[in-house]
């Protein structure tokens, strides 16, 4: 995993799958604790799938991050997952983004996205 610190309140996380995604979420929690401050963009181009514990910790950190009144984006979602995240309604709780840039664009002129089905697809992996 590599967690940028793209600026002084934003950071970038590029997630592996498994067992590399649970060891990048605890990773992420630290430094939370150290920095709350923060907004949160989650670069899935690297997931090829989820299971019930990667979504308890994503829920987990969606809510603390909305604690201290920030937002998480997850971006670069694979069809497959997109459809998990459609299936169990997910797509409803998260905001998505298709690119990193683009959730870095919609964290920065502060555009509070509701997630899309025209809007938050898939991008082509």
């Amino acid at each position: 995993m590599s967690i940028e610190a793209w600026s002084d309140n934003i950071l970038v996380i590029d997630l592996q799958d498994d067992p590399s995604f649970t060891d990048d979420l605890n990773a992420l929690h630290e430094q939370l604790e150290s920095k709350n401050d923060v907004d949160v963009v989650l670069n899935f181009s690297g997931i090829s799938y989820l299971n019930s514990s990667n979504i308890a910790k994503l829920l987990k950190l969606r809510k603390r991050v909305l604690t201290s009144h920030r937002r998480l984006v997850l971006c670069q979602i694979s069809t497959t997952v997109w459809g998990l995240f459609l299936v169990t309604g997910l797509d409803k709780v998260f905001e998505f983004a298709d690119t990193v840039a683009t959730a870095l664009a919609t964290l920065q002129i502060g555009v509070d996205t509701e997630p899309t089905a025209e809007s938050s697809g898939p991008t082509s992996n």
